[in-house]
């Protein structure tokens, strides 16, 4: 049980609170109504340099994956920013089959984009929710190839074990894609089944002879999914490379395009040339005049979080409130609201209690991706869960941990407004000390490991701080701040 009672030290509102015994000394409450003055490192970066993206894809009279003039494709760069040229469809299900087939040309050396049904609602990151997907990455003279689906729950899956074309490396011995190669038409095809895979749902991909096949994981189908667009869109995350992909004598749902004059697909954002600052890893968060989170005012805390590299200085980021000395020995409290607004796969947003030097120490070490001296929460994957909210820590050595527990709450990139709390207790889990976070009507325990309460790590700052390994990033906002500011 836990009580309080407030007083006002150094004009900050602050609590004064018992856990389990436990005195905590001042618990500080910031709802960024100004800038707080907290301290920033490489959170509002300025490299890598801004991109330009160039996106020309769309219908031409062009040959490059046919024998005839008419074709629909281009130039198209992976990039944050929406963009799309599809056929408009009746709305369809997991609970539809769905069928697409025809001929493609790739050219270049470096190009990431999606052969996909989808959602012309819902496109705003990868991997991208409500979309049965042949996913083409260029690299030098060949492309690869991945089948993928999102459902709308933001739970991801793709290709079963093989997957395309494998073969044997001899210098290596490992099992490896084989690439297709890039300059010459290939034949493909997309089919779903829902009757497949004893009723949960399956997807059959061909390529150049080659076939894949993705069974959605378990539960996945009960997600749900609505498609209402097929054709070509980048990969939605932090701009990178292009190339050319040409799609011809398509066939969607058993209706032919020869391109033999327009189509008159949808296109949007496909034609333009423009700059971002959405680049691996331009770190953009910290107090921001938003009203995301749905705090009582506009300000808050968040921005664009990339995941961090700690083998390099200028790869790792935070901005937190200076703190008096914490550590595992007391309890600690936060809490307040977040939204996620856009989450890309294969990345994390960690906000909570951290070391000024010990978070931020450049090393050569990727053993984790949790920085050193970090107690807080996360909001990460894995693709196949969507996005979750839980609880992490570490200590100054290498123990660590996290919430594996499957009743993990989920945290959809849908920008809604959630409240959440974080507590721990140093007397719980039989002394070893207990995390427990909250997330609107549900919670989740972590128990520290044993003698990782006793190896110690200390905090005097809380905040956002990167992660030790890199990934991609999202858009996530924090407001009505409370949290412990000295023990």
């Amino acid at each position: 049980m836990t009580t309080c009672r407030a007083r006002v030290v150094c004009g900050a509102a602050l609590l004064a609170c018992s856990i389990g015994g436990w005195a905590v000394a001042e618990e500080r409450t910031e709802r960024f109504d100004k800038d707080p003055g907290w301290e920033g490192r490489n959170n509002r970066a300025t490299s890598p340099e801004k991109r330009t993206v160039r996106q020309d894809f769309g219908y031409s009279g062009t040959a490059n994956a046919g024998s005839k003039p008419g074709e629909v494709g281009g130039f198209i760069s992976p990039a944050a920013e929406t963009a799309y040229y599809a056929r408009k469809l009746e709305t369809k299900t997991f609970d539809t089959p769905l069928s697409a087939s025809g001929t493609l040309q790739c050219k270049g050396r470096a190009f990431h984009a999606l052969i996909a049904f989808f959602n012309a609602g819902t496109v705003n990151e990868w991997r991208t929710p409500n979309t049965i997907a042949l996913r083409l990455l260029g690299r030098g003279d060949v492309f690869y190839a991945y089948v993928e689906y999102c459902t709308g729950k933001w739970r991801a899956g793709g290709d079963s074990p093989g997957g395309f074309a494998t073969v044997k490396n001899t210098a290596t011995g490992r099992v490896e894609l084989r690439g297709f190669k890039t300059g010459v038409p290939h034949q493909w095809s997309i089919k779903y089944d829902p009757a497949g895979n004893k009723g949960g749902g399956v997807v059959t991909v061909t390529l150049g002879g080659e076939t894949a096949v993705c069974h959605l994981d378990a539960g996945h189908r009960a997600d749900g999914a609505t498609f209402d667009r097929f054709g070509l869109l980048p990969v939605l995350k932090s701009a990178d490379g292009g190339g050319e992909v040409w799609l011809d004598d398509v066939t969607v749902n058993g209706e032919a395009d020869d391109f033999t004059k327009d189509p008159r697909w949808e296109g949007v954002g496909n034609r333009r040339e423009y700059q971002t600052a959405d680049v691996r890893p331009r770190f953009d968060f910290g107090s921001s005049p938003t009203n995301h989170a749905g705090g009582k005012a506009a300000g808050e805390l968040g921005g664009l979080v990339f995941r961090g590299d700690c083998r390099y200085a200028d790869r790792l980021a935070a901005y937190g409130d200076r703190l008096g000395a914490l550590a595992l020995d007391k309890p600690l409290r936060a809490s307040g609201k977040v939204a996620l607004r856009r989450g890309v796969s294969d990345s994390t947003t960690l906000l909570g209690f951290y070391h000024s030097e010990d978070s931020l120490a450049v090393n050569p070490s990727q053993s984790s991706g949790f920085p050193r001296s970090f107690l807080g929460v996360a909001v990460e994957g894995p693709s196949r869960e969507g996005f979750l909210f839980y609880p992490a820590y570490r200590v100054r050595g290498d123990g660590q941990g996290y919430a594996a527990s499957p009743d993990r709450p989920h945290i959809l990139p849908d920008g809604k407004s959630h409240d959440w709390s974080l507590a721990y207790d140093p007397a719980g889990a039989a002394g070893r000390g207990r995390v427990v976070v909250s997330f609107d009507e549900k919670s989740v325990a972590l128990d520290l490991g044993d003698g990782d309460r006793k190896a110690g790590a200390r905090f005097d700052r809380f905040g956002l701080i990167t992660t030790w390994i890199d990934g991609n990033a999202q858009r996530v906002y924090f407001d009505d701040l409370s949290y412990t500011c000295g023990q």
